[in-house]
C-alpha cells in the first residue's frame, strides 16, 4: 500500500484507465478513458487551459480519499504551495506523511520510523509545482467515452503523462472539470493510477481552495530516525 501511494503521486504513463472515478461521483456515470490523442486544435487548447489555471494558482487545499486496488479507502488533507511544495497528510491513526519539496517526494512511516524519498521528476506531480515546465512534452489529452462513443465532453478534461525511462512507475490519468469557480475555469479533481503489476489506485480531491494563506511550516516533518550525537 505504502510503495503504490508513492507511485501514484511521483510517476506517469500514457494508458487505458477508467476515468469514472476521478470526476465527482454522478457527473457522467458512462465516462471512461481511452488511451487516443485528441485532435491536434482541441488537445493543445485543453493543454493550455489546464497550464492556465496550473499558473494562477500560487496555493491550494482540498480534502483527499485515495482508495487502492483492494478498495482500501485512505482520507486526508492535501496542501500545495508554490514552488515545489506539497504535503499529503493523512487522517489520525494512519501512520504515513508524504512532503514535496519540489525536487523529491519524502514518505515518513512513523510506525516503523523509516524515511525514503523519490524524485519527482517530469510527472504530472511535476505539473502541479512547476506550472512554468512545458507540459505538451510528456502529457496529452486523451479522450472520454460517452455513451459508447469517443468524443469530447465540454466540461471534462483528461490528461494523461508518460516516463519512458520508469514504466515500472504505472500508468495515469488526471481529471479536470471545466468550472467558473476555479482558476481559468478548470479545477483538478483527482488522478487514476495503474501500477505495473496491475493495481489501481484512484484519489479524489474535494473541498478544494485557491490562494489561501498557507505557512511555509506546513511542508516541515518530525523525522522519527534517531538522532546521531556527533
Amino acid at each position: 500500500m505504502q510503495r503504490t501511494i508513492i507511485l501514484t503521486l511521483a510517476v506517469a504513463v500514457a494508458a487505458p484507465l477508467s476515468a469514472q472515478k476521478i470526476f465527482p461521483q454522478g457527473t457522467s456515470p458512462q465516462l471512461g478513458a481511452v488511451a487516443a490523442p485528441n485532435g491536434p486544435v482541441i488537445a493543445a487548447a485543453q493543454l493550455a487551459q489546464v497550464q492556465a489555471h496550473l499558473r494562477a494558482v500560487t496555493t491550494m487545499t482540498a480534502n483527499f480519499s485515495q482508495t487502492d486496488t483492494n478498495d482500501k479507502t485512505l482520507t486526508g488533507t492535501l496542501t500545495l504551495k508554490r514552488p515545489g511544495r506539497i504535503r499529503f497528510q493523512y487522517a489520525p491513526g494512519v501512520p504515513l506523511l508524504i512532503v514535496g519539496d519540489g525536487k523529491a517526494l519524502t514518505m515518513i512511516d512513523y510506525q516503523v520510523g523509516q524515511v525514503s524519498r523519490w524524485p519527482v521528476g517530469n510527472s504530472p506531480l511535476a505539473i502541479l509545482l512547476d506550472p512554468d515546465k512545458d507540459v505538451s512534452r510528456y502529457v496529452h489529452a486523451v479522450l472520454p467515452r460517452i455513451g459508447g462513443q469517443v468524443r469530447p465532453d465540454p466540461n471534462k478534461i483528461l490528461i494523461a503523462g508518460r516516463d519512458p525511462k520508469h514504466p515500472e512507475f504505472g500508468e495515469i490519468v488526471l481529471g479536470f472539470v471545466r468550472t467558473p469557480a476555479a482558476p481559468a475555469g478548470v479545477m483538478l479533481t483527482g488522478w487514476s493510477v495503474t501500477d505495473a503489476q496491475g493495481g489501481q489506485t484512484t484519489t479524489l480531491l474535494s473541498n478544494q481552495r485557491f490562494n489561501v494563506p498557507v505557512s511555509d511550516s506546513s511542508f516541515t516533518f518530525r523525522d522519527p530516525r534517531p538522532q546521531t550525537r556527533r
